[in-house]
């Protein structure tokens, strides 16, 4: 599943809207019935009007009424691996305490690490 997930975030990437950075990322997040849901980043010139890869693809989950999350994968065209901003982190938290997040230069290069490491004290209600 890891490798689906990788492969269908760096396919997403493709469609980033990034005039401004040139960074392309993608995001493929499966939910617990099976979904999968993609995001890519989308640049504004308006910079804070932008929004990340991840986010699009969570609130797309969310849209179509699945909040339940199994695993985050997370492709960037870079050579080296980018993980998720504080923004996104957050997010992630607020939906999955415990999300296994992937991040990948390629299906065959990547990191596995989980959002209760990358945000041990999350904000929470």
């Amino acid at each position: 599943m890891e490798k689906k997930l990788i492969k269908a975030a760096k396919e997403v990437s493709k469609n980033a809207y990034s005039p401004y950075s040139k960074f392309k990322v993608g995001a493929a997040l499966l939910t617990s019935s099976g979904n999968i849901y993609t995001g890519t980043n989308i640049e504004n010139s308006s910079y804070p009007a932008g929004v990340c890869a991840e986010r699009v693809a969570i609130f797309k989950a969310i849209t179509n009424g699945e909040n339940k999350f199994d695993m985050l994968a997370i492709y960037s065209h870079s050579d080296k691996l980018f993980y998720p901003c504080g923004i996104c982190r957050q997010v992630i938290a607020e939906f999955a305490r415990n999300l296994p997040i992937i991040v990948a230069k390629e299906e065959d290069n990547y990191i596995k690490t989980n959002i209760k490491d990358l945000l041990p004290q999350a904000f929470r209600l």
